[in-house]
């Protein structure tokens, strides 16, 4: 919804938790909400994400919808929500209870995310064990 964020005070809430915006989330959520704004500018759908179906009504956009812009592109929505997941991981250490807390995830998938987390923190810089790409820059 589009009073699940606020870029001046940087934070942005995903199922009901308030999380802070990182450094490069900003200009892409501005880019888009002028997007949305030009594109349907007498819309009363409160939803951050909308289309062409759900801006006449008052409906979020399908998982499917959402989905379906990503297909072909690089970053898939997985591969995303993955990444997004070391990137705070690497800082905290691969600390089970904060990622449970930050990503609002069972015990047993934090502990999985938790070793992962550890297995990249314990690899040299030249291995890439999850077989992820990363950026070297």
């Amino acid at each position: 919804m589009l009073e699940d964020f606020d870029i001046g005070n940087r934070w942005l809430a995903i199922a009901g938790r308030v999380r802070p915006l990182d450094d490069l989330t900003p200009k892409p959520l501005l880019d888009w909400l002028e997007h949305r704004r030009t594109r349907w500018p007498n819309t009363a759908n409160l939803h951050l994400l909308i289309n062409n179906q759900t801006a006449n009504r008052t409906t979020r956009a399908s998982n499917h919808r959402i989905s379906a812009a990503m297909r072909g592109q690089a970053a898939t929505l997985e591969r995303l929500h993955v990444d997004r997941q070391l990137e705070e991981t690497m800082p905290q250490g691969p600390d089970r209870l904060h990622l449970a807390e930050v990503f609002g995830l069972d015990e047993k998938i934090a502990v999985r995310h938790a070793d992962s987390a550890r297995q990249l923190l314990l690899a040299s810089p030249g291995e890439n064990p999850g077989g992820t790409v990363r950026d070297a820059g």
